[in-house]
């Protein structure tokens, strides 16, 4: 599946025709082609108003199954944010993207390849908004993404029963070797009022990211009044600058470490030169 270019179709079928056809490799019934992937994610309540949409709740939406369903304590309970049921066929392949909460991928059947990209990484996935414009990242087109070797690939597959802990911000693309199961289970660990209210899922950029990538937007298009030479000469100071106080040193993250920090949370920054 490819957000980019939205290389599927939303269907309606009755839950049981659809648990037929995704666990098919070959199908008499289909929409597009005898072939075709299947996918489920569940959604919270009032989908189609998009104002009032919550996020998707396991425990809500498939009451049934909720109760076979349980987790270690990760989290406090008032920092749950969602919980997601997913069924895909044997094949299907997620997109590469981030979400901008910590959350556990949870296999209840079947098996999946998670692949992952560190968030250090991220100026060499080529980004469109939260996703990667990379979409075979097994045999990428370095013609038009020669970075994308400089990123560090982390590959594991899950089988029944795992549990993979995906830090906020960090780069995932899965692929499901067989029909499977699972579940997602978000979190905040920021204060609430970080996220952006009207965000179903736990992707939308955090409210202060929003306004910052808003502002430099804002300041590419004074730039575009300047002539090329100029334009080029600010831009440079800009990205320095943004180097200087946002950049982190991953090397020396180890050794300054605040013990009363988690690993995944601590990196130290460091100013270039």
């Amino acid at each position: 599946m490819d957000f980019l270019h939205k290389n599927f179709a939303y269907k309606t079928l009755p839950f049981k025709e659809f648990v037929k056809r995704a666990s098919e490799k070959k199908h008499t019934d289909f929409f597009l082609c005898e072939d075709e992937s299947y996918y489920l994610r569940s959604l919270g309540e009032d989908v189609r108003k998009s104002l009032s949409q919550e996020p998707a709740d396991l425990s809500k939406q498939f009451a049934d199954l909720a109760e076979d369903f349980h987790i270690p304590q990760f989290f406090e309970t008032d920092q749950f944010f969602s919980s997601v049921f997913r069924i895909s066929s044997c094949g299907l392949q997620l997109w590469t993207h981030y979400d901008v909460m910590d959350n556990l991928l949870a296999q209840v059947t079947g098996t999946k390849r998670v692949v992952l990209y560190s968030p250090q990484d991220a100026l060499h996935l080529y980004l469109s908004g939260d996703k990667s414009e990379v979409l075979d990242i097994d045999s990428p087109d370095l013609n038009r993404f020669p970075q994308f070797v400089k990123a560090k690939r982390y590959e594991c597959v899950l089988e029944p029963g795992d549990l993979l802990f995906i830090p906020a911000l960090w780069f995932h693309n899965t692929l499901a070797l067989q029909f499977g199961v699972g579940v997602n289970v978000f979190w905040r660990h920021l204060a609430a009022d970080s996220y952006d209210r009207k965000d179903p899922y736990g992707n939308k950029d955090p409210v202060a990211a929003t306004r910052a990538l808003q502002a430099l937007e804002r300041a590419l298009h004074t730039l575009d009044e300047l002539p090329a030479d100029y334009k080029d000469f600010y831009g440079r100071r800009m990205i320095q600058r943004i180097q200087q106080r946002t950049f982190c040193d991953r090397v020396s993250r180890t050794n300054t470490q605040d013990s009363k920090t988690p690993a995944s949370r601590t990196s130290t920054c460091t100013k270039p030169g």
